[in-house]
Order: C-alpha cells, then structure tokens, then sequence
C-alpha cells in the first residue's frame, strides 16, 4: 500500500473524529459496548457502488443512517461460520460487529475520537469473515484504523480483503467454506510514549461487502481504551515498523499456521 494512500486515509479520520466530537482521556478504561449500544461511538454505512477496494474508506459511507452493524452479547453465535468461529464477545457481555451478515454491496463502518490522551496504553480487539471471491480489488474488505489526529498520522493500519486465492489475507485468517475469518481475537496494542501523551485519537473499523454486491464481509470489534487484555490474552507486537506497514507480518512467524481449503465462489 502507498504511503500517499495511508496518509489520506488519515486525514479522513482526522476529519471524522473532529465532526464526531472527542471522549475525555481522564479515566478513559473501555470504550467499548458494555452499556449495551452505541454511547460515545458515530456510525455511518451505505451502498459501495463502483468503489473499488484502492479507494475504499470510511469516508465512502458518510451517510449517518446507512449503517447496517449490530451490538452482540454473549452466547451470539455467528450465522456464516457458526461454532467454528468461536465466541462473538471477546470481554465482558457485549461487542460491536460492523456491518451485516449478508451479502448486498453494503458498507459500515464506526468510530470514536479520545483527546489528550494521557493513559499509558490504547487496547482493541477484534474479529472478522470475509466472504471468499472476485480479485484483491473489488472483494469483501475490512479496514481497521487508528489514527493520532493531532499529527494526521496513521500508527495502526489493519486491511484485509477476501480475494479468492487467498492473497488479501494473511496467517491469522482461516477458511470455511470459502469464509475467510479470525478464529482467535487479534488484540491491538499502541503504547504511549512521551511522543504521543496528551495527542488525540481516533479508531475507525470499516466492513464492506464486494464491490459486485453478492459477498459479505463483516468485523466484530470489542474495547477500545487503557485497560489491557485479560489473563491469558497475548497483545501483538506493536512496534513502529508494523503499524507503518499496516500488516503486521512481523508477528507471522508466531501466530498459527494457515490452514486454508479451497475458497468457494459464489
């Protein structure tokens, strides 16, 4: 992905994060989905038309009553890949998934801002499925970003797409039945050195169907804030070669492997 790309990208978020209004960073613990909605959160989602994955953004879904995500509590099990994919709350009673579970050529995407932010650490969570099909330009595609918008830079860039040789995603994704999906929750991890203390934040998590309209791709997300994972729960590595890369492949070599079957095509 071109530099150019990422920075406009952050200058999208830097956009949104001043319309939507800042969370205060004093006492900022979760700023997940434990009240059951969307408190603090701003969710906007429409039709993708023609826009191909090299310009998709969450500035493609400015449209505030065009979401199509979901609050989920514990015990939702997810329709496309069931059991298998494990559980859809990775903390507490209730997650976020952005966008829908079927296919339509949607979009969602949600963010929220936090200024001057003091705390020692940012945390998040997610999950996705990807629809397998069409070329890493036009299928089903996640994007996740965390932007310091005092700087309009980008320190977290996570992008995947489901192209259906398996090429948009990396060896956290596995397949089912031509669903590419996370079986285990990625944690995301910034640490907040003196450099970027009291700067302002913005997290966006975008999930879009292909652009031909017949595959879905969806993500669940799960905290945002200070508080670090549970017991047991391994943050990524997140050093400032990965989070400009935007892949994170450094952490490839400890993660599992890979076991991908042969996508389906719808």
């Amino acid at each position: 992905m071109k530099r150019s790309n990422l920075l406009s990208r952050a200058a999208v978020a830097a956009m949104l994060a001043g319309a939507a209004g800042a969370a205060s960073a004093g006492g900022f613990v979760n700023g997940g989905f434990e009240s059951g909605d969307l408190t603090g959160w701003t969710q906007g989602g429409g039709y993708r038309y023609t826009v191909f994955n090299h310009d998709l953004s969450p500035s493609t879904f400015l449209y505030p009553d065009g979401g199509r995500g979901q609050v989920m509590s514990l015990g939702d099990v997810d329709p496309n890949v069931g059991a298998t994919f494990g559980s859809t709350v990775y903390n507490g009673s209730h997650s976020y998934r952005v966008e829908d579970t079927t296919y339509g050529g949607y979009g969602t995407y949600i963010q929220q801002a936090v200024a001057n932010y003091t705390d020692p650490d940012i945390y998040f969570a997610w999950k996705s499925v990807l629809l397998g099909a069409h070329g890493i330009d036009d299928a089903a595609t996640m994007i996740i970003s965390l932007t310091d918008t005092t700087t309009n830079t980008e320190l977290i860039h996570r992008e995947y797409n489901a192209a259906d040789d398996g090429s948009g995603v990396d060896a956290r994704f596995s397949n089912y039945f031509g669903n590419f999906y996370t079986p285990e929750w990625q944690i995301e991890h910034l640490s907040i050195d003196a450099s970027l203390s009291g700067h302002s934040f913005n997290l966006s998590v975008l999930g879009s169907d292909c652009e031909p309209t017949g595959h879905w791709g969806y993500v669940y997300l799960d905290g945002f804030g200070a508080a670090p994972p549970p017991p047991g729960a391994i943050p990524e590595p997140a050093t400032w070669a990965m989070m400009i890369s935007g892949f994170g492949l450094a952490g490839a070599a400890v993660r599992r492997k890979r076991r991908l079957a042969p996508p389906a095509i719808g």
